[in-house]
């Protein structure tokens, strides 16, 4: 499908929702979250898996009747959890592994919930951050590495859970808040002033927080780990301020910046500084 028809029917769906949120306010909002919460890309296929994935152990696990992968690549007692973003998979990490394998350490990946091999239709950062607490019960990682969505799923999982086993963290590209994902989500489907608060309602009854609780600035002054946050200044995706913002909160972190690498951020000199922050004592 191309652009022109993906921003129609984009549209178009907005227009759908507008229209509801008058007649049933309710149906309107289910459909709203339904299209904010299901990602279209980021699945993986068991007989095509990448290259990467098929040299791992992989072990399944379930949580709310929800199966999900993890993979293993087994090291020293030193553990790294990897938990990627948005409509990607476990196998994103490829380029950081060289880095990560030098260390020595254990790593461990994790496939989202609706992503990679992971079952169900339904992404959200608390359900994330669940499946995330289990893989840490389990394994107790000392350090956490998390991209784009990932990486907010990071901040909220240790804001929530508060896991003593985590001494060190990375964000790297990661939303700050809630409210402007909310509202960057209204933008793209020309929603109406209506269906934000709606969504925001149903966001507190169904995970017993909001946009005004999901803010990143605020998440991040409650961290007790170190922590290294980064950013591209051409990041199309998620704009660059969102980092600053946890930056700001957190108090025993170093910033990072990077130009030219967008939201991927596959920056060899920032692995680098990552690989040397893993080993630093």
């Amino acid at each position: 499908m191309n652009t022109m028809l993906k921003n129609i029917l984009t549209k178009s769906i907005g227009a759908y929702i507008n229209l509801l949120s008058y007649l049933s306010p309710k149906k309107a909002t289910q459909l709203a979250y339904r299209f904010f919460s299901e990602p279209r890309e980021g699945k993986l296929l068991e007989h095509n898996l990448p290259s990467l994935l098929k040299n791992a152990e992989r072990e399944v696990m379930i949580l709310d009747n929800q199966q999900f992968p993890i993979y293993t690549w087994q090291g020293n007692a030193t553990k790294i959890l990897l938990v990627h973003g948005w409509e990607s998979n476990a196998a994103r990490w490829e380029p950081l592994f060289p880095y990560l394998q030098k260390t020595g350490s254990t790593i461990i990946a994790l496939d989202a919930p609706a992503h990679g091999l992971a079952e169900g239709k339904e992404f959200s950062v608390p359900n994330y951050a669940a499946f995330i607490h289990e893989v840490v019960k389990k394994s107790k990682p000392q350090v956490m590495i998390g991209h784009s969505i990932g990486g907010s799923a990071c901040l909220y999982f240790q804001n929530r859970y508060s896991t003593l086993s985590i001494k060190k963290m990375v964000l790297l590209g990661a939303p700050a808040d809630l409210g402007i994902l909310l509202s960057n989500y209204a933008k793209l489907l020309g929603l109406n002033s209506k269906i934000i608060p709606l969504l925001d309602a149903y966001f507190l009854e169904r995970f017993k927080t909001n946009s005004a609780a999901f803010v990143g600035e605020k998440l991040a002054k409650t961290l007790q780990v170190r922590g290294i946050i980064s950013h591209d200044v051409a990041d199309e995706v998620v704009l660059y301020e969102e980092s600053q913002k946890i930056a700001k909160g957190w108090k025993d972190s170093i910033f990072i910046e990077t130009n030219g690498f967008g939201h991927s951020m596959h920056d060899p000199a920032l692995y680098q500084k990552i690989e040397n922050f893993i080993v630093q004592s």
